[in-house]
């Protein structure tokens, strides 16, 4: 008999035994699943992961749940992962508010970074019962943000019963206030006797300057974006030896070809032929003619990429963003109209993500489209140089010896006089004259 016991006990010992590998070797599979799609320094390891799923290879999105109640009721939904240089962010507003009904992923906050606006999701469908941190403060990936119940009730039917009930506590006061105006209207009128005091601004208006009351002026803080864009312009100013150069460019040619073949490129490509896939081909015909205009000094050496990804300034109501259409060089005129348009809706919509921005070796801002007729565009680092186009205007040149009204536009090159002579950026930016005037340049490639 007690040997049929202790064999029991050594099989049942054997059993769990074998069921704590089966469950480590699981774990330890899923934890390197985990470790393989969420960085080290994504600082949520601590935090279980409820989903985890990437819609491009670089933007992660994180949820976490933290803790739940016995009978999973309470949700909390955290900050997510924000991007490989972003470790916080300033949590800009709400976008629900205790009481109001969620749904599952439905964004509830909005975190603004040094470069995007992020979306705090909802984990699960529910009602949110309380809010813990608050607009304006500093937050980082896995802080907890809101609390949410599957159980609660929408707090919007009690709402009304309290703002009725107000109204009428509040009105009888009004009517006890009314005489004790009029008792006090007398008071007032010793101090008018005191007409001297009017002439008072006058003497000192001649040695002083009058400025206007503070009640006129608003002080706000200044967003993470906009002090971004500062902090970086200035360090533009004071690292580069910047220099820019002029040409202008006669656009009747890249004009023509654009009106005669749009309906049929419409057609074929479902999208419409802008000027900028244009420029963005001379651009890349010209860093390829001048490679030294695509490198960049890193310390004591100069890197030369042997790749053009194009940078794109688009201003939105949040500050201006520079999204990269990457290897342009090999992209046709469909493509890059595709992908220009892709950020360009990105941007407005406030989508775009940390890897949408990152890296680019050359940049072309269009000022025209605000009306600018010249500029002289800031290099955005760590690039070497900035093409600005500009407004197109009739103006009066003289072609085979007639004067004749031509659609002109100027083009400005900034560029980093460390690296670049002054010899490259003029032919670089020559030859984006002779590649828009003579589109056919780029067929022969001459």
């Amino acid at each position: 008999m007690a040997s049929r016991v202790a064999s029991g006990l050594l099989r049942h010992r054997a059993g769990a035994t074998l069921g704590l590998l089966r469950s480590y070797t699981y774990v330890r599979s899923y934890s390197s699943q985990l470790s393989a799609l969420i960085p080290a320094t994504s600082q949520c390891s601590n935090l279980t992961r409820k989903r985890c799923y990437l819609p491009n290879p670089s933007l992660y999105q994180v949820w976490s749940r933290s803790f739940a109640s016995d009978n999973g009721d309470k949700f909390e939904a955290v900050v997510p992962f924000m991007g490989e240089s972003v470790t916080d962010g300033t949590l800009a507003n709400f976008l629900k508010k205790p009481g109001d009904r969620v749904e599952a992923d439905e964004p509830i906050a909005q975190i603004e970074t040094d470069k995007v606006t992020i979306d705090v999701a909802s984990p699960e469908a529910g009602v949110i019962e309380k809010l813990i941190v608050s607009e304006g403060d500093t937050v980082t990936p896995g802080t907890k943000v809101a609390i949410i119940s599957k159980s609660a009730q929408p707090a919007e039917t009690h709402v009304a019963p309290s703002e009725e009930a107000t109204p009428k506590e509040s009105s009888p006061p009004k009517v006890e206030e009314k005489p004790k105006v009029e008792e006090k209207a007398p008071k007032v009128e010793p101090p008018k006797m005191q007409a001297p005091k009017p002439t008072a601004p006058s003497k000192t208006s001649p040695s002083e300057p009058q400025l206007p009351p503070k009640e006129r002026e608003r002080r706000v803080p200044m967003p993470r974006l906009r002090k971004r864009i500062a902090n970086r312009l200035k360090d533009s100013q004071n690292t580069f030896a910047m220099l820019t150069t002029f040409n202008e460019v006669d656009m009747t040619n890249l004009m023509k070809l654009r009106s005669d073949y749009k309906d049929e490129f419409v057609k074929k490509h479902g999208v419409k032929l802008g000027l900028m896939s244009c420029f963005v081909k001379a651009a890349v015909s010209a860093l390829q003619n001048q490679p030294i205009v695509n490198a960049v000094i890193d310390g004591d050496d100069i890197i030369y990429r042997d790749y053009v990804d194009v940078s794109v300034a688009v201003g939105t109501s949040k500050g201006l963003v520079v999204p990269v259409i990457r290897d342009v060089d090999t992209m046709n005129f469909a493509d890059i109209e595709k992908g220009i348009n892709n950020l360009a809706k990105k941007a407005t919509e406030g989508a775009l993500s940390i890897d949408d921005m990152a890296g680019g070796t050359f940049t072309i801002s269009n000022g025209g489209v605000y009306g600018s007729l010249i500029s002289t565009p800031i290099i955005n680092p760590p690039q070497s140089a900035i093409l600005g186009m500009h407004s197109i205007v009739q103006r009066p040149v003289v072609v085979n010896g007639d004067i004749l009204a031509r659609p002109m536009m100027y083009l400005a090159l900034t560029y980093d006089h460390r690296l670049i002579d002054g010899r490259e950026a003029v032919f670089f930016l020559r030859r984006i004259k002779d590649v828009v005037e003579d589109p056919r340049r780029l067929l022969l490639d001459i």
